[in-house]
């Protein structure tokens, strides 16, 4: 049975296990190979107080994870999604689509008003926000600038 829990710093062994095991592998192939950046990253996303991380559970196994934040903005309290994951053997399966309708229904209950976060265009995601309701925000533009 699929059950939604909040998720804390404690957690961060299994969080990092789930994520790692997503993001390591294709389409993103991110390189997590520098433990100590890893923890600082899982640390900045699920230990500050402003933090909002939710798990999703088949019985006792973590099987996906939603880490990101509260912010407080002109328009309403909205989740920032810093990254969003479902196992990839749990992939395609309703999964997903069940997790975001599940954290959807917790945030509303704190009061909060949207969802907004970040993707790229050329991943299997991208089609799964879409699909889910999510609304491609075409004024915004991310910047970067290696220093």
């Amino acid at each position: 049975m699929l059950k939604l829990k909040r998720l804390y710093i404690e957690d961060k062994e299994a969080i990092t296990n789930v994520f790692t095991g997503v993001f390591t592998k294709e389409p993103w192939n991110d390189d997590w190979s520098d433990k100590n950046q890893l923890d600082m990253y899982i640390t900045d996303l699920t230990g500050q107080g402003y933090s909002l991380t939710y798990g999703l559970y088949d019985d006792e196994e973590l099987i996906g994870i939603s880490m990101g934040y509260i912010k407080h903005w002109y328009s309403g309290t909205e989740y920032i999604i810093n990254e969003f994951c479902v196992k990839t053997e749990r992939q395609g399966s309703g999964t997903g689509s069940f997790f975001i309708a599940e954290i959807e229904k917790a945030i509303k209950e704190l009061g909060l008003k949207q969802i907004f976060l970040l993707t790229d265009s050329n991943v299997p995601a991208y089609h799964f926000y879409k699909k889910n309701g999510f609304v491609e925000c075409t004024t915004n533009v991310a910047f970067s600038k290696m220093i």
